[in-house]
């Protein structure tokens, strides 16, 4: 008979649960969906198991092109299996464009493309609705060492420069995401968390509507319906363009 799972941790999109192995952890995607720092919330029948496929499809992607990720493999259609980590309690967004809220805390035109691609770092801390952090205070707090927060952040544009490419072969515009990092039990850094709708932005560039372009959370954000449908067409997408490989 089979242990039964341990809940470990559970967030605002998904749960961790221990495993047989005790170097590794089950991650269950979940319905729940949030926005604003958790101030609006509802529930998408399908959602844990559209994010859950996208990023086990990305993170597949990634690891074939040199990026270390904690995934090891698709349990189920809701869940994952990766290794056991130490999260890092940072927040490293990636921006494209202008967009949210780099918009409103400068002059920058939402949609404008940036010279070149702008890394954000937040601390992951929900309490303090995670405040856009800098170096010297990263130092202060000492949050990670600034040797690994290069090696972080050199990975970070990797990781654009191979998703920004992939995306547009499928008409999609990568406009922003933010990625979560930690540390296995080798000391290595590793890619964390996800990669889905939930938490990049993503447009489509086959639509010429600029309100309904965006196929992510900003459908939840902004109350522009069929979020559900989004995700499942992005989920095509990359289906289709894999099968065809």
């Amino acid at each position: 008979m089979k242990n039964k799972l341990e809940l470990i941790y559970e967030g605002k999109a998904k749960k961790i649960f221990s495993h047989e192995d005790v170097e590794k952890v089950i991650i269950e995607f979940k319905d729940d969906a949030t926005a604003f720092n958790a101030l609006k919330k509802a529930q998408f029948k399908g959602k844990g198991e559209l994010n859950c496929l996208i990023t086990s499809k990305i993170f597949e992607f990634l690891h074939k092109n040199g990026i270390p990720t904690h995934f090891i493999g698709l349990r189920n259609n809701n869940s994952i299996i990766a290794q056991k980590i130490k999260i890092i309690p940072l927040e490293v967004v990636l921006r494209n464009r202008a967009y949210g809220s780099i918009c409103k805390q400068t002059t920058l035109i939402p949609g404008s493309l940036l010279k070149e691609p702008l890394i954000d770092l937040y601390f992951k801390n929900d309490e303090l609705n995670d405040p856009l952090l800098t170096k010297n205070r990263i130092r202060l707090l000492d949050i990670i060492s600034i040797e690994d927060l290069e090696l972080i952040e050199k990975i970070t544009l990797s990781i654009n420069k191979l998703l920004k490419d992939f995306f547009l072969k499928i008409n999609l515009d990568l406009v922003d995401f933010k990625l979560e990092f930690g540390k296995n039990k080798q000391g290595q850094i590793v890619l964390a968390d996800e990669f889905s709708p939930d938490n990049c932005r993503l447009w489509d560039l086959n639509t010429i509507d600029v309100k309904m372009r965006s196929l992510d959370k900003d459908r939840f954000r902004n109350d522009l319906g069929g979020l559900i449908e989004a995700y499942t067409e992005i989920n095509n997408r990359i289906v289709n363009f894999f099968s065809s490989q």
